[in-house]
């Protein structure tokens, strides 16, 4: 292992990194939360990452996604976030797919990938990949923000327990995020990848992590027995 990851020890040990150097990552989204997610997955030592975004950046980005700048508006997202991983490390496999996670092409852009994080904005399109990652067998990290709240989740496939979470929910028309509420979330996301990829220490699957930064508080919610 090279120098550029040695503060990773011995929090990460030299095998957990050779797991991550071999893993597959697709981050779904390059926005706010997929900015930051990109970011630490890249900055850890992911070997390759495959990010997926059909948007551009835009005025109102800039509040609070890492990958827009006001010199790149009308930049495709997922490009934006390939430049940026050759930046931090050019030895990452990093393959942008500039078009929008879709069921017509999941299945394609799923394969051979060891786990997808979420970082969608509708609870549409995140039941469209919990179910697209039940089909590829793989596992699913959901992340999710608004305001000062957040969520975070490991998923195994074929559980349901995403779209059950969200069963009586609908979209909110008055979205808002803050600058720093998707660098926390994304750091929780990614830290719940991180322990599934290495394979130790794994989270339960279907345990809620959910917490506010108004005024810090978090709980843990197993949402398969509806203990807290």
């Amino acid at each position: 292992m090279n120098n550029r990851y040695s503060r990773n020890l011995p929090a990460l040990s030299s095998e957990d990194m050779d797991k991550l150097i071999n893993s597959r990552v697709l981050v779904a989204g390059c926005g706010g939360l997929g900015g930051y997610v990109i970011e630490y997955l890249a900055r850890i030592g992911t070997g390759s990452l495959t990010v997926v975004d059909g948007d551009v950046f835009t005025e109102s980005n800039l509040n609070r996604q890492l990958l827009c700048t006001s010199g790149n508006l009308g930049m495709s997202k997922a490009l934006a976030a390939a430049e940026r991983v050759k930046i931090i490390d050019p030895s990452i496999n990093v393959t942008p797919v500039c078009e929008y996670l879709t069921e017509a092409n999941a299945h394609a852009l799923l394969g051979g990938a060891d786990i997808v994080i979420d970082c969608l904005d509708s609870i549409e399109s995140r039941l469209m990949l919990e179910g697209a990652a039940a089909d590829a067998g793989i596992h699913m990290v959901h992340g999710a923000i608004s305001g000062w709240d957040l969520q975070a989740m490991l998923i195994p496939p074929g559980s349901g327990i995403l779209s059950a979470l969200y069963a009586d929910m609908h979209e909110d028309d008055t979205k808002t995020s803050l600058s720093f509420t998707p660098a926390a979330c994304a750091a929780l996301e990614v830290s719940l990848a991180v322990r599934y990829l290495c394979g130790h220490d794994v989270p339960s699957d279907g345990t809620l992590y959910a917490g506010s930064l108004r005024d810090p508080h978090f709980w843990s919610i197993d949402l398969t027995s509806g203990d807290e």
